[in-house]
């Protein structure tokens, strides 16, 4: 909270808060002192707090909340609670919002990226990729309402191997996560989000230096849990800048490259082994 009220553009933007409802007991006087800190929250041009009194656990607390702010907007940036932001993340959300706004092939943006060495002769301040980002990130009503959240084809595309190759484009775990969600293991919007602009043949636009950064790897994290933290990033440091963004279609291949590496199935399983012995 402290890193989004240092943000550019805090004051002029609208801020809704959803709380989750306790799981248990155990839960009750936690999430009482999260509430405290957002009744004391201000900086923003307005708050709008929603605290539910039931757990409806992390999926479709996202997808609701995320579905009823774009009833009332053009687009929305989401953020939950373990992520810190950069001072420009703001202006460099609302940048790419405002360009891409009607290029349907653009499906979200992401204020998150790995800390890849940025290209000397690369012109922009972002590029393209086709899988999403669930860290920070944003996107329009309408391709929002896109999403098939029951994945009703499901059973047709695991029978396709072409679909699950081109997929797999975005990432070796791309697959493999949607069929835990399918099969009860998972409890993730994201994958399904990700598989929607899948289907739609479209892109994410990621910063060549990161807005955010992720510090939820902890025994109190949801899906990484204990987990070799090999998305830790550096938060740019620019906080006034103006920024060039890549036109659509352009595809960078050393992005490309760069970031398949880091979900190609040996980074993967070097990764599992560094955590298995307990690096950091």
């Amino acid at each position: 909270m402290e890193a989004l009220r240092r943000n550019h553009l805090a004051d002029v933007s609208k801020l809704y808060v959803f709380v989750d409802g306790p799981k248990g007991i155990a839960d009750v006087q936690r999430v009482d002192q999260v509430k405290l800190l957002i009744d004391k929250l201000s900086n923003f041009q307005s708050i709008e707090r929603h605290y539910s009194s039931i757990n409806r656990g992390l999926a479709t607390s996202v997808i609701s909340g995320v579905t009823q702010v774009l009833s009332n907007h053009p687009s929305a940036i989401i953020l939950e609670d373990d992520l810190i932001t950069a001072p420009s993340f703001l202006k460099y959300m609302n940048a790419c919002i405002n360009l891409y706004a009607d290029e349907k092939t653009v499906a979200s943006v992401s204020g998150y990226t790995f800390p890849f060495p940025v290209l000397q002769n690369y012109a922009y301040d972002a590029y393209f990729f086709p899988r999403y980002s669930s860290w920070g990130w944003a996107t329009w009503a309408d391709r929002w309402r896109l999403a098939d959240w029951q994945v009703s084809d499901f059973d047709q595309f695991m029978l396709d191997k072409q679909a699950q190759h081109e997929f797999s484009k975005g990432g070796t775990d791309l697959v493999g996560m949607l069929k835990k969600q399918m099969n009860g293991e998972l409890d993730s919007w994201a994958i399904r989000w990700g598989y929607s602009q899948f289907k739609q043949k479209s892109y994410t636009v990621y910063p060549t230096r990161s807005k955010v950064n992720n510090i939820g790897f902890d025994e109190d994290a949801t899906h990484t849990t204990n987990v070799f933290n090999r998305y830790k990033t550096v938060l740019d440091d620019q906080s006034d800048k103006v920024f060039s963004l890549p036109p659509v279609g352009l595809i960078s291949d050393y992005y490309l490259n760069v970031f398949r590496k880091k979900y190609s199935k040996s980074t993967r399983i070097f990764n599992r082994m560094k955590t298995l012995i307990g690096m950091r």
